[in-house]
Order: structure tokens, then C-alpha cells, then sequence
């Protein structure tokens, strides 16, 4: 496990300062793009909208448990390929595990917004956040775009470097692509609509377990970063939010780093939004704090993210010394 220790700092760090190059993934697939036809495929081989909705439960924990089981065997043959290679293998280990995480992609994103709105106002912002959020661009003011932005920020963090980093940690290769197909097949077959509220059920139960571990250690590492950025009185407003109020969330797990994020800077998050035209209505998470969000947050709400993302770094690194 020392190895996978190493190796993970490694990979974090070639993510955090190269993240995702444009180049090779304009000439070969990503594999969660991979990932992504594979789930697309069968859902349209066996999720039929003529059978019921016992069928289609039962096929969608089949699909599911192929989908990892499939994963878990890809990612044992490619560490015992990198095993029988030595310290080359370790080395060619580490930028398949970046592929997986997130950090630079998530902090260009988010930084992208807080800089069209300054360079374009309103109409470029919601154009910018459109690309990293689901709600209706056009129902933000520029608060709310700035709120969306944070909000994906800090709920990304959880399920886009932490558990991955989590799952890698725990389980190597074989545990890291299992949790990015699951985590894909949340993603599109995870609703709670008509067509998927039975297909995508087992995938939404257990994506939520997989990350349950990870979004609690999310949020503690938030209010470390915090800590780092603003001081003890930062941190402490971060714990306090996330232990008070991520019950509030509609999701079991969101609600901890983004109540966290919302302590840190002292912002009220969630609340009313608009989802194709649905208003949907949610508790505010850190209610006490501003809701008049700004550019200034998205980018203190960055330097948390690239903080916490360093202390993740640093337990990791004292993990492998201990072991």
C-alpha cells in the first residue's frame, strides 16, 4: 500500500500542474468518454421502455454489476502488468492514475467563469458556469452564477480528486476504475426521471456509498485549507457548517464539502433553483451567511480548493512515511 501512497502524490501533482492534455484526447477517447458509450450502449440494449419496472430494476443492477466487475479486471491486469515492469511500471502507473483525478481541470472551469464575468458581464457568465452546472443559466443573476460556480467546485472536489484519491489508496487500479464507472454511470443513468428512476437505481444507491468516506473527508480537508488560507476562524466556521447543515442537502454527501466551502467564506449556498424549468427549493446551506456571492469568492473559494488539495497531498506523503 506504501506504493500506492507514492504513487498517488505523484499523480496528483502531474494532475495539479498539467492536468488534462488537449492533444491526446483530441487524437484518442478519455476513458471515462469510453466509459461513458459502454453505459450508453447497454442502456439502450436493455433498458426497454416497454418493460416494468421490475425489469428494469433488475437489468439495471445486472448492467451495474458487469460494469465493475468488468472494471475491477481491467484495473487487476493492468497492476499486474505494471508489477512484473518494476519501478518502470511504477512510474508508467502514475499518469494513468492523473487521467483520473481532477484538480486543474476543476480550477480552469471555475476560474474560467470568475474571469468572463469580469471580461463579458452577466450573459458570459452564464454561459461560462452553463458548461459546469445542470440549472437554468438564464434564471442566475451574477450571484448565482458566482454560488453555481462554488457549489461545483466544492462538490467536485469530493467526488473528482478526493475519492478517487480515496478509492486508489484503498484499493489500487482495481478499486480507482470501479469507483470512475460507477461514478459514470451515476451520472447518466442516476436520475430520478422517468426512464432511469428504476434502471439507474442501483447506481445511484451505490455511487452514494462510494462516496460517503470521501465527501466527510472533503470537508475536513476544506476547513484545513481553510486554515491555511484565513486563518483558525475560517476553519472553525467550516467545520461548523458541515456538521450543522449537510443533512439539509438532497444528497447524502454534496452537502458536506459545499457546507464547508460555505463556513470557509462565509457565503449562504443551495436554496431555490432552477432545473429545466422546475423550481426546485432547498434549505440554505449556512443560512447566516452572505448570499450576495462575487468574483472575489470564486477566487478565494479557488485558493481553499488548491490549499485543501495540498494538505491531501501532505497526509498522503506522511501516510507513505508511516507505512
Amino acid at each position: 500500500m506504501e506504493y500506492h501512497f507514492l504513487i498517488l502524490i505523484f499523480a496528483l501533482l502531474l494532475d495539479r500542474y498539467f492536468g488534462d492534455p488537449d492533444w491526446l484526447w483530441q487524437r484518442v477517447p478519455h476513458p471515462v468518454v469510453l466509459y461513458g458509450r459502454v453505459i450508453g450502449r447497454l442502456d439502450d440494449m436493455v433498458n426497454r421502455d416497454r418493460d416494468h419496472s421490475e425489469l428494469r430494476r433488475r437489468n439495471g443492477v445486472l448492467v451495474l454489476a458487469f460494469l465493475l466487475v468488468l472494471s475491477v479486471l481491467i484495473g487487476v491486469l493492468l497492476s499486474a502488468i505494471f508489477d512484473r515492469l518494476g519501478w518502470a511500471g511504477m512510474f508508467a502507473e502514475i499518469p494513468v492514475v492523473a487521467v483520473f483525478l481532477a484538480q486543474k481541470s476543476l480550477t480552469e472551469h471555475v476560474l474560467a467563469v470568475a474571469s468572463v464575468l469580469k471580461a463579458d458581464g452577466l450573459d458570459g457568465g452564464r454561459r461560462a458556469v452553463a458548461r459546469i452546472v445542470g440549472r437554468d443559466p438564464d434564471s442566475l443573476d451574477e450571484a448565482g452564477v458566482c454560488r453555481a460556480a462554488i457549489e461545483s467546485l466544492s462538490e467536485n472536489f469530493a467526488d473528482g480528486v478526493v475519492a478517487p484519491a480515496f478509492w486508489y489508496a484503498l484499493l489500487g487500479l482495481p478499486g480507482l476504475l470501479a469507483y470512475k464507472m460507477l461514478n459514470t454511470a451515476d451520472s447518466m443513468i442516476g436520475h430520478r426521471s422517468e426512464r432511469y428512476q428504476d434502471f439507474g437505481w442501483a447506481a445511484a444507491r451505490l455511487d452514494d456509498a462510494a462516496n460517503w468516506p470521501a465527501s466527510r473527508l472533503s470537508a475536513l480537508l476544506i476547513a484545513t485549507g481553510a486554515f491555511f488560507v484565513s486563518g483558525a476562524v475560517a476553519a472553525k466556521r467550516a467545520f461548523n457548517a458541515a456538521f450543522r447543515d449537510a443533512g439539509l442537502h438532497r444528497s447524502p454527501n454534496a452537502g458536506w464539502p459545499e457546507c464547508a466551502m460555505a463556513g470557509a467564506l462565509r457565503l449562504s449556498l443551495a436554496g431555490e433553483r432552477i432545473y429545466g424549468g422546475v423550481v426546485v427549493r432547498e434549505p440554505r446551506l449556512n443560512a447566516s451567511g452572505r448570499h450576495a456571492a462575487t468574483v472575489t469568492d470564486i477566487e478565494k473559494a479557488v485558493a481553499v480548493f488548491g490549499s485543501s488539495c495540498t494538505v491531501l497531498i501532505g497526509a498522503l506523503f506522511v501516510a507513505a512515511m508511516v507505512s
